[in-house]
This record gives structure tokens, C-alpha cells and sequence, in this order.
């Protein structure tokens, strides 16, 4: 008994540890990565903001060696040594060193830009909870100051109502790629309409960028960005983010009724693509409607997975009971 009770803490311990490693371990590699992070409830949006201003405050060369700019041992921009006591990113190679970024209460002598302090918006207002960390490379074989930055993060204190202290959240620690880095890079263009037509096309938007050059002015570009990953993500308005379900009956009404599935041609529905999972279950739901059967009834493939599931599960219990008995009766 005591051996099974073992085998199932060592199983619970080893799970745990392989979702904080994989949680610290995601990686944002563009913007589209960017947009399926919550900003509404589970990350500071003011974290956008730092995140716009590191990626135009470092080096980014034409061989995508990113070095530093500024000297975090003086504490430039909210900033110290960070020893990863609680073991939430990899252990350091020789030479390395881990700095946290960002600390908005912190004195120093070169403070964070205004408009990372002092948002425009207060809605993107921070309780300086979000940081940048960056493993950076000590000195070289000839002792001159390389600083060059190996590794990148974007991560968060806790919450104060999670009553967990003051660690970094593993869960909401992402590290962030050269390319993506010069992604953001590319909406540090002022006001420039033409720049931002171009960039607004570029990602898919619709951004109405007159607008977000009289709300944000110089930092039109940042603007954009935020309406990009934050206010388009969550707008049901926007054309990008929703499949277009409208067509004119008149007009394409030979294209359409190629697409539309026979059973339903000439009745006024609208063609769905039957490949997205979601979609499917609205057409089914739609043709059972029209037949009278009973709509909240799962489709026969769903059974079926489900019965394969049970069987599987039940299965792996009865041979989780059989070495049960066994180690006791042994």
C-alpha cells in the first residue's frame, strides 16, 4: 500500500513540475502569438507597453544578436540582478546573468520613458507588476563587456489578491524571439499615415488609423499595436476576426450555391465551411431543426469518440486496481 501511495505522489510531483517548466517555457514568436494571450484578465495590459518599449531600447544587429543598450547593474530603467531563486526560468550557464527589467517604484538615474510610467490611455495604467527579464553574458576571454542578451522574457508578479507573495507567475511567463522582437519594432514609426496603412494591411486590420493618430499622436504606432492585439481581438465588428458569413443572394448567388451543402440550396441559409469544428455542429444543428429531431443531440461520431474514450479510461483503471492488489497481496 505504501509502495502504490508512493508511485502516485511521484506521478502528481512529476506533473507538476513539467507544467511550470512548459509554462515558463512558451514562446511568443509573433503577434499573431501575442493575441492569444488574455490582456483582459489574466495579464496587465500595461505589460504591452514595456514590451513596445524594450524591443526599441536594445541592439538588434543584421545576424539577430540582441545586446543591450543601457547598464542594468546602475539600475537604468527599473532594473537589478535577478537570482531565479525559485527556479522559474533554465538554470544559468557559466558567465550568464539574469536581469529583471521594468520596476517602475525603482529610483535610478534613467527612468522608464513617460508614456510607460504615464500611460496615455488609463486603461493601460500598471500597478508595476509586469517585468521584462533578460539573461545577458558576463565578459569575454578578453574582458571586454559583451552584454549581449541570450534569452528574453515577458512576466508578472502575482496578483496581491492571489496571496502568493511577491514571485514571478510561471503560468503567465512567456520568452519572447528575436523575431517577434522585430516585429514590434516595425510600429515605432510616429505618425506617419502612409506607414501605418501599410502596417495596419500588413496584420490584417482594420484599424481606423486617423483615429489612433488623434488619440496617441507620436506614438501612433503604439496605438496601433494595442488596438491590434487588444481592442480588434475582442471587437465582434472586426472583418479579420470573424469569418464572413454574408453574401448578396443576387449577385453570388451562382458562386454560393457550389458551396452550399444540397440539402439546404434555395432556402436562404448561408454557406459554411463544414471543416471548421464549429461550424459543423451549427449545420447539424440546423438541418436537425428543420427536420424536427431533438437538436441537443450529439452527432453519431461524437458517441462514438465518447465510447472509445470510456473504454480507455476504464480500461487504464482496471489495470491501475490490478496492480493495486497486486503490490498488497504480494
Amino acid at each position: 500500500m505504501k509502495m502504490a501511495g508512493s508511485i502516485v505522489s511521484c506521478g502528481v510531483a512529476l506533473l507538476l513540475v513539467l507544467t511550470s517548466v512548459s509554462a515558463a517555457q512558451t514562446k511568443l514568436k509573433s503577434i499573431t502569438d501575442l493575441k492569444k494571450i488574455n490582456f483582459v484578465q489574466s495579464v496587465p495590459k500595461h505589460s504591452l507597453l514595456l514590451l513596445y518599449w524594450f524591443a526599441n531600447a536594445v541592439d538588434i544587429d543584421n545576424n539577430n544578436i540582441v545586446s543591450l543598450t543601457f547598464d542594468p547593474n546602475a539600475g537604468d530603467y527599473g532594473s537589478h540582478h535577478y537570482g531565479n531563486f525559485e527556479g522559474l526560468l533554465d538554470p544559468l550557464p557559466r558567465g550568464n546573468v539574469y536581469y529583471t527589467i521594468g520596476n517602475l517604484n525603482q529610483e535610478t538615474s534613467m527612468p522608464l520613458p513617460a508614456y510607460v510610467v504615464r500611460p496615455p490611455a488609463t486603461e493601460y495604467f500598471g500597478r508595476n507588476r509586469d517585468r521584462i527579464i533578460v539573461r545577458v553574458r558576463g565578459q569575454n576571454t578578453r574582458g571586454l563587456d559583451l552584454q549581449r542578451i541570450d534569452q528574453v522574457y515577458i512576466t508578472q508578479h502575482y496578483d496581491t489578491s492571489e496571496n502568493l507573495g511577491t514571485p514571478y507567475d510561471p503560468h503567465h511567463t512567456y520568452r519572447i524571439t528575436t523575431n517577434f522582437m522585430r516585429e514590434i519594432r516595425q510600429f515605432f514609426v510616429g505618425q506617419n499615415q502612409q506607414q501605418l496603412l501599410q502596417l495596419g494591411n500588413d496584420f490584417g486590420s482594420n484599424a481606423d488609423v486617423s483615429s489612433i493618430r488623434n488619440t496617441w499622436g507620436d506614438l501612433a504606432g503604439l496605438g496601433l499595436l494595442l488596438f491590434i492585439v487588444i481592442h480588434e481581438k475582442y471587437s465582434f465588428k472586426s472583418p479579420n476576426n470573424r469569418p464572413n458569413t454574408t453574401r448578396s443572394p443576387l449577385s453570388n448567388a451562382s458562386k454560393s450555391n457550389t458551396n452550399i451543402p444540397r440539402g439546404i440550396q434555395n432556402q436562404g441559409y448561408v454557406a459554411i465551411d463544414v471543416n471548421h469544428y464549429e461550424d459543423h455542429n451549427h449545420i447539424w444543428a440546423t438541418r436537425n431543426i428543420r427536420s424536427g429531431l431533438n437538436n441537443n443531440s450529439p452527432p453519431r461520431n461524437s458517441w462514438r469518440r465518447c465510447i472509445c474514450c470510456s473504454c480507455c479510461i476504464a480500461t487504464f483503471l482496471i489495470l491501475l486496481l490490478g496492480v493495486i492488489l497486486f503490490v498488497l497481496y504480494i
